[in-house]
């Protein structure tokens, strides 16, 4: 029962016992609960009548632990409440309100991980000082926020800085001579098309595309494909969700790095062709957002058989700590595994999001070297 309606029944309780038993002395408080009852219901229901609360948009997406902007209005009628809160979700703590018309809240606030969050709905909460009387005005719901997994940098071994461009990330030398192999079998197979980029040869320019679309096209060649570096990001079997988070944080940010050293594709789950993330970095925005919702996979990813020039970044999150088969029989000028979990005998080459990236044909050949010297 609603604490006002019982203490309006117990002012008129007091009366009746005063009148009954001729006790003067049981009207004051009788009459003082009833009042004090009847002026709390009426000042909470005025004051709710046209009250409401509303978040304001704020951006759809935003980035793992980088402020996002909360932004609530509350309307009040002309009758200011007595008193109440406000309990906003994102908050996790009540603001009280005072007797304005229009009051707006605005804090910064943060998202520790990935995926797509689905704000609750906030309450306004209006009651009189004693809590007589309360009345819950509850705001629209159905806001989403994309979180994004964040960027870290790549490092050296060691955590001495970045990996230079003409480092182990580059794959300057294992792409440049592998590429230079393929492109006398792959140079007249075209891929697709893509945006014309400032230097390549009017030879791949597609004039029919020009004439129809107005803007500059060329034709992408097989042996650009191949010979890029390739991310693919393994969410098999993963050891739990905080594993699962770095290894995607750690796709993302070598997407980033190799993306804007030159260019480079990242197979996703689920996918059969890799994406190609061109130096503009025009289609990184596309994967960013496909990266936040990762969830761990049966299947392994669907890579090529065909050999690539360019080397290979396989990102998981299984502790598994051996080799994935796939990765094993993969061809490519060069092989690296990316994980939480490193494996033994293999050299870090860098580090990134928590998990260290290894590259496996180096440390294969030493151990064939130092098996023949033994024997």
């Amino acid at each position: 029962m609603n604490r006002a309606l019982a203490t309006l029944f117990l002012g008129v309780g007091l009366c009746l016992a005063g009148g009954t038993f001729d006790s003067p002395s049981l009207y004051v408080p009788g009459v003082a609960l009833g009042a004090l009852a009847l002026g709390s219901l009426l000042w909470v229901r005025l004051s709710a009548r046209g009250a409401s609360v509303m978040r304001l948009p704020g951006p759809h997406a935003v980035v793992e632990d980088e402020p996002w902007p909360l932004r609530v209005e509350i309307r009040l009628p002309l009758i200011p409440p007595p008193g109440g809160e406000l309990h906003e979700p994102l908050l996790g703590w009540p603001v009280p309100i005072g007797g304005r018309w229009l009051k707006r809240v605005r804090i910064n606030v943060r998202f520790a991980r990935r995926g797509r969050r689905r704000l609750e709905p906030n309450r306004l909460v209006i009651h009189d000082p004693l809590k007589l009387d309360t009345v819950d005005v509850e705001g629209p719901g159905g806001d989403e926020v994309l979180v994004l997994p964040r960027i870290e940098p790549v490092l050296a071994p060691g955590g001495g800085g970045g990996a230079g461009p003409g480092g182990a990330l580059s794959g300057g030398a294992e792409r440049g001579a592998a590429g230079r192999r393929l492109d006398g079998a792959a140079e007249l197979e075209i891929d697709g098309l893509r945006p014309y980029r400032e230097g390549s040869p009017a030879s791949r320019i597609h004039w029919p595309a020009v004439a129809r679309t107005g803007e500059m096209i060329e034709r992408r060649l097989t042996a650009d494909v191949d010979s890029a570096p390739l991310v693919v990001l393994d969410p098999t079997r993963p050891a739990s969700e905080e594993a699962l988070d770095m290894a995607v944080r750690a796709a993302a940010s070598l997407c980033v790095y190799l993306g804007r050293s030159g260019g480079c594709s990242v197979l996703l789950p689920g996918d059969r062709r890799p994406v190609e993330i061109g130096k503009d970095m025009g289609a990184w925005p596309q994967v960013h957002a496909r990266l936040a919702l990762v969830e761990p996979e049966v299947g392994v990813p669907a890579t090529a058989r065909a050999p690539r020039g360019g080397a290979v970044f396989w990102v998981t999150a299984a502790d598994g700590r051996r080799l994935p088969r796939t990765l094993d029989r993969l061809a490519a000028a060069a092989r690296y595994l990316v994980s939480p979990s490193p494996l033994a005998g293999y050299r870090a080459a860098f580090t990134v999001a928590g998990c260290t990236g290894q590259m496996l044909d180096r440390a294969r050949r030493r151990a064939g070297r130092v098996r023949r010297a033994a024997a």
